[in-house]
């Protein structure tokens, strides 16, 4: 600041200029601290397994959805992360058969969130996906699966088709709402005691059953067996039989002779025989 001073008749500096200078340095310091809130605004991160879904002022910008990794964006937007990881949810359920018995049915849903509807699912699903769409589809779909079989069908032999049934219905529901569904586990099934005990008494007669039809078929294959052998033995003998002639023994006989008489150990009183005039042994 500049004073005139009239009893001097000149001008007197009051140190205008210092504050000046200071005024500049503050404005400064203010527009590079702005600056700094600024790029760091515009700076936002991804984490792993996860996308962005960036909004304005509350509007989704559906064309814009970032991968992991560090991006620069408009720092008047908001970064939504959102998982695109597989998840399980696990249900337990009290549902109905086809003939109106209740059972509690232990279930298990594997899904992701489809990264390319992730902007879509969050603006009108929101975050809160698995609660508000997932959840409820799953329950719904267990209940009709569930409601066309018997009890007795799904403690027993149908399992994977229920888990089949369950599985086609809700990948056809949640992959409209941009979910997918990798796969759907039936863990556990739990009946009425008195049914359950019913069915396992049943199982057991039948087990039985086919344990004694395998013991009654090997019994009938064993005799089959040896009539098979025994009509052997009979087709050898009438064979034999057939082939022994009186000439044939009278040969054997005089083959058995000759070789009596060569041994050198042998003592034995032969005579002759009058019918065929072959020796007769008898004795040693």
């Amino acid at each position: 600041m500049t004073i005139f001073d009239p009893a001097r008749g000149r001008i007197i500096d009051g140190g205008g200029g210092s504050s000046g200078t200071l005024l500049r340095l503050i404005g400064l310091g203010v527009a590079a601290f702005l600056l700094v809130i600024l790029l760091f605004s515009s700076i936002t991160r991804v984490g792993t397994g996860h996308v962005g879904v960036l909004t304005l002022f509350g509007k989704v910008q559906s064309g814009e959805i970032l991968g992991e990794g560090i991006h620069l964006i408009n720092p008047l937007k908001t970064n939504n992360e959102l998982s695109v990881q597989t998840q399980t949810l696990k249900e337990s359920a009290s549902v109905p058969s086809s003939e109106g018995l209740m059972m509690s049915l232990d279930t298990s849903l594997i899904y992701h969130l489809n990264p390319e509807r992730a902007a879509e699912v969050f603006q009108k699903i929101g975050s809160d996906y698995e609660n508000v769409v997932v959840e409820p589809t799953l329950r719904s779909a267990i209940r009709e699966a569930t409601a066309s079989h018997t009890a007795n069908a799904l403690y027993t032999g149908e399992r994977e088709m229920v888990a089949k049934q369950i599985l086609d219905q809700i990948t056809t529901e949640l992959n409209q709402r941009g979910i997918t569904v990798e796969n759907v586990l039936l863990r556990d099934i739990q009946l009425p005691t008195t049914l359950k005990t019913a069915i396992e008494a049943k199982q057991q007669a039948e087990q039985e059953s086919l344990a004694m039809n395998f013991r009654l078929q090997k019994e009938t294959q064993e005799a089959q067996r040896k009539r098979i052998e025994a009509a052997g033995v009979r087709d050898f003998q009438q064979i034999v039989a057939q082939g022994i002639t009186p000439s044939l023994l009278e040969w054997k006989g005089i083959e058995a002779t000759e070789n009596l008489a060569k041994s050198p150990n042998s003592k034995v009183v032969v005579i002759g025989n009058n019918k065929n005039g072959l020796p007769l042994i008898l004795g040693q």
